[in-house]
């Protein structure tokens, strides 16, 4: 194992260490492997080094209210009906390696739901913006008025 902070480490107050601040139960995390698919020659066809995992949302410990429905909502496709965050990865050759790129996604999931959006301030325009905005319009109605000249 690595010694990177997302290699499911277990931390110290609460199971498994998912992101800075967020941890899950180690008996909630549903992690497996499997066949990967498409070509790949005698390590695809005989080596499980699909991993894939489940993280029910509920379980997890850290995150606001409003971080959790921004997890749900980033989750999309990959939220079940049962409320588990599912992510497979199948890209590297080894078990390790798509197991390390599966904790990699899932923790830039909860990074991302972590960071509040900003709030939008309404502003106006000031008022030379609003008189330039005007005086164009004005311009253009007076060149198209010199189009419609007589016929």
């Amino acid at each position: 194992m690595s010694d990177s902070p997302h290699n499911l480490s277990p931390a110290p107050e609460y199971g498994i260490e998912l992101a800075p601040g967020v941890t899950i139960a180690r008996d909630a995390l549903r992690l497996q492997f499997a066949r990967s698919g498409g070509p790949g020659g005698q390590n695809v066809n005989k080596l499980n080094t699909k991993a894939e995992i489940w993280v029910p949302v509920s379980a997890i410990r850290g995150l606001r209210d409003m971080a959790l429905e921004r997890l749900r909502a980033s989750a999309g496709s990959r939220l079940t009906k049962s409320d588990e965050i599912h992510l497979a990865a199948e890209g590297e050759r080894s078990q390790e390696g798509n197991r390390q790129d599966v904790m990699d996604r899932l923790r830039e999931l909860i990074v991302r739901a972590k960071v509040e959006p900003k709030r939008r301030r309404k502003t106006k325009p000031s008022a030379g913006a609003k008189r330039r905005r005007l005086e164009s319009k004005k311009r253009r109605g007076e060149i198209k008025a010199q189009r419609r000249g007589e016929w």
